[in-house]
Order: C-alpha cells, then sequence, then structure tokens
C-alpha cells in the first residue's frame, strides 16, 4: 500500500504572497467587465498595487472613472496616450503580474497572433512578468476551434488561462464561458506567481510530467424547482484525492467539480484548475471541452441518470406536492441523461489524433441480479473504458470521508488491481497505475 497523502491545505488568496505585488488588470470588451472593480479590491485589500489598462472596447461596458476609482490609480488604454513615458515598455516593466479579466476572444486571437495595437497587448508582449488570463464569452465562442487553438499558443507559451465557469450568459443561453467569481480568479492568478518556482522542481522525473489530466468528482444535481433537485450522495472526496494524486505525478490537473463543499476543495493544490458546474449537462458541457486536450480523463463524479423533464419557473408550493388536494402525491415525469462516459469513447472530444486514456469509476450496491463485482464487470464490458475502478457504496461506505476500496478493470472486465485504504491511498494507487498504462501505451 502507498504511503498516504492528503495534500496541502489551500490558503486564502489574502495568503498567498508575503509581499506586496505590482499588477496589472487588462480589461476587454466583455459585458463580464462589471465584476473588475471587485477583482481590484480584492487584489488592494491583500495588500498589493494595482493599475488598470483597458482596451476601448472594454469602455463601452464599464467606465473609467469606475476603474480608477477602485485603483486609485488614471485609466490607461491607448499606445499614444503619453508617448514621452513609452508607456508600452513602462507598464510592463512595472509588473509584477498581469491579471487579464475579462478576456474577450478577440483579445485572445490578438495576443495569440503577437499584435501589439493597444496598451494592453503591447503590455503583454513587453513583460516579463506572468500574465493570467481569464477568458468570458458565449459557449460557441469558447468551443470554436479558433478559440480552442487561441488558447493552446497562448497555454504553450506559458500564460496561465484559466478555464470559464459553466452558468448562465447573456440573455437566456447557458454553458461555458461564463467568467468565474472574482476570489477564484485572484486565488489562482496569486497562486500563479507563487507556484512557479514549487512547480518546477515538483515536475522534475514525474512520470505524468507534460501531460493533463481531467478528473470529473462531486456529485450533479438536476433541478425540479428553483428549490429542489434530485441529486446524490457524492461528497467529490474521491475526485479531489485523485486531482492531487495526479498533480503529486507531476501532471498539469483540471478538477471538473459538480457542487463540492469550500471544505473539501480546500484539499487541493492551488495549480489545480477548478471548473465549477452544477447539473449532468454542464458536466458533461465542461469535461468534453477540457478533455479536448487531455491525455487522461477519469470520470469520478456521480452524475445522476435521469432529470426532470421539465423544471418549474418559481418554487412549487406544498398543497401541488401532496395532501388533500392532491392525494396521489406529486408526479415528476424523468428523461435518461446522456452517458457522459460512453460518450467520451464514442465520441472522443479529441481530434488530433492522440487517444485519450479515460478512467471510469462504477458505484454499485449489488443486488438479487448479482453483486457489486459482477454489475461492475458487466459495466466495464458495455462502456468500454480503458480502466474502470468498481466500488460499493451504501451507509458509511464509499460515499464522504470514509475508507474506499476498489476493483480496477480493464475494458474486457478483466480484474487488472484492487486498491484499498483511505481515499487518499486508493487514489494514489489508482493514478500511479493509470501512469503506468500510458507510458507503455
Amino acid at each position: 500500500m502507498l504511503e498516504a497523502f492528503s495534500g496541502p491545505k489551500r490558503t486564502s488568496w489574502g495568503d498567498r504572497l508575503s509581499r506586496p505585488m505590482r499588477i496589472v488588470v487588462g480589461v476587454s470588451g466583455s459585458i463580464a467587465a462589471y465584476k473588475t472593480p471587485m477583482i481590484i479590491r480584492l487584489l488592494r485589500a491583500a495588500g498589493h498595487e494595482v493599475k488598470v489598462v483597458a482596451t476601448q472596447a472594454a469602455l463601452q461596458f464599464i467606465g473609467a472613472p469606475t476603474l480608477a476609482a477602485v485603483s486609485g490609480y488614471p485609466v490607461s488604454t491607448g499606445v499614444f496616450d503619453d508617448p514621452a513615458a513609452i508607456e508600452h515598455v513602462a507598464v510592463g516593466e512595472w509588473a509584477d503580474l498581469v491579471l487579464i479579466a475579462p478576456a474577450s476572444a478577440d483579445l485572445l486571437a490578438r495576443i495569440a497572433a503577437g499584435r501589439a495595437d493597444d496598451l494592453l497587448t503591447a503590455t503583454v508582449l513587453t513583460t516579463s512578468a506572468p500574465v493570467v488570463v481569464a477568458p468570458a464569452m458565449h459557449t460557441q465562442m469558447w468551443l470554436n476551434p479558433a478559440t480552442v487553438e487561441n488558447v493552446d499558443t497562448l497555454r504553450r507559451r506559458g500564460l496561465v488561462v484559466i478555464t470559464p465557469d459553466s452558468g448562465p450568459l447573456t440573455s437566456s443561453d447557458h454553458g461555458v464561458g461564463r467568467l468565474p467569481e472574482p476570489d477564484r480568479i485572484v486565488h489562482e492568478a496569486l497562486a500563479t506567481v507563487t507556484g512557479q518556482e514549487e512547480t518546477a522542481a515538483r515536475l522534475a522525473d514525474l512520470p505524468l510530467k507534460g501531460r493533463r489530466v481531467v478528473v470529473s468528482a462531486g456529485g450533479t444535481r438536476e433541478p425540479i424547482d428553483p428549490v429542489r433537485y434530485i441529486g446524490n450522495r457524492s461528497s467529490g472526496r474521491q475526485g479531489v484525492a485523485l486531482a492531487v494524486a495526479a498533480h503529486r505525478l507531476g501532471a498539469d490537473v483540471t478538477l471538473v467539480s459538480a457542487n463540492i463543499g469550500a471544505e473539501v476543495l480546500a484539499l487541493l493544490p492551488a495549480a489545480v484548475e477548478i471548473v465549477p458546474v452544477g447539473t449532468s449537462r454542464e458536466l458533461e458541457d465542461a469535461v468534453r471541452s477540457a478533455t479536448a486536450k487531455a491525455d487522461v480523463v477519469v470520470m469520478a463524479a456521480a452524475v445522476a441518470d435521469f432529470r426532470p423533464v421539465k423544471q418549474a419557473d418559481s418554487k412549487i408550493k406544498k398543497h401541488r406536492l401532496g395532501g388533500s388536494d392532491s392525494p396521489g402525491g406529486m408526479r415528476i415525469e424523468l428523461i435518461e441523461n446522456p452517458d457522459i462516459l460512453a460518450g467520451l469513447i464514442a465520441r472522443p472530444p479529441r481530434t488530433d489524433g492522440t487517444r485519450t486514456f479515460v478512467v471510469g469509476f462504477a458505484a454499485e450496491t449489488g443486488d438479487e441480479n448479482g453483486d457489486v463485482l459482477a454489475h461492475g464487470t458487466a459495466k466495464a464490458r458495455r462502456k468500454g473504458a480503458d480502466l474502470l475502478a468498481v466500488n460499493a457504496v451504501g451507509k458509511q461506505l464509499g460515499f464522504g470521508d470514509v475508507p474506499n476500496a476498489l476493483v480496477i478493470l480493464d475494458s474486457q472486465g478483466e480484474e487488472v488491481a484492487k486498491a484499498s485504504g483511505t481515499k487518499d491511498e486508493v487514489a494514489d494507487a489508482l493514478m500511479e497505475l493509470v501512469a503506468e498504462r500510458l507510458a507503455a501505451r
């Protein structure tokens, strides 16, 4: 059994640095620019000095006086605002960190192309400081091959691109592309500075060095109305442990987090990217988006098999749920959710010819038709994942911060390994097996 690893607890964003920094906050043309003042306030509350560089398009969404008031400095926009100061060089040299939030699809494209046609893009070209970019845009724009390629280019060059959240967008649209909340952006931006040297040392000679790993964790919730939902008992603890284990082995890790509590997410290293989701369809969108460039995807989330056909716009009143007016009780018509794991295998998101290594989880209880392993074996053959981790669940078993035990099967349903112990020990054992199988392909 491998030595258990619980991982360092995440500190708050205000505790990430012991010294004040000079931070350039870039703003581009997006409706999400309304969140930028709060980002600036959080940075200044943590003791950092902030200058704002906005594009002309950004000022169509938020006024320069507002940004100047919260930062304490005049807002710069054009390369020729003050030619004698050579601002496009001076601002880049001044910065310890450049944080762009929000970053539009247009700005991502211009940075990827090496443009320097305004002060913000020129600052990115001249600075030697870390650059962190928080995109915000419509789902179709985020998933467009041009944007996907631009993001990949920026990450390859060393820029940190925070994956957008999934949630409500403008008008009635819903999906990936929402600007993350300010505290998450600030946390990940500050962690970039403090973690660079640690990351370089940690990644030396590790089996998943240079690999991208996506882990889904937690339990999805399917709304009945704005108050009630269909859910499950998953805490996300095992999935978080898997993300920690993959990070320890050198991987760049994205955790797709379905309704995981803050106390569990606090176990993650700061370098792990978190993509929060709520429903099964949101999780599917986020996993497929993240997996488009991933070497490994581990589907540890407990995904609802069904969702209500209709979601009420307002809370369903008690007299409609049962009682004398409705003696038969409330009836909820359900529709089957997509099989995300099967879809990853049948319709791989990665299109560059590289096959993603897919790991599934099967939480089983056993019944009159077979025990846990029998159901897991049938599922392994049906799903076709490279590995399927089968675990028994129930009261005080599997869910939550309790010991776990896995039987790991291959795509033919043959047992290849077992792992038992704490969630962290099980995660270490499974991820080391994944690293071995990946290296042997």
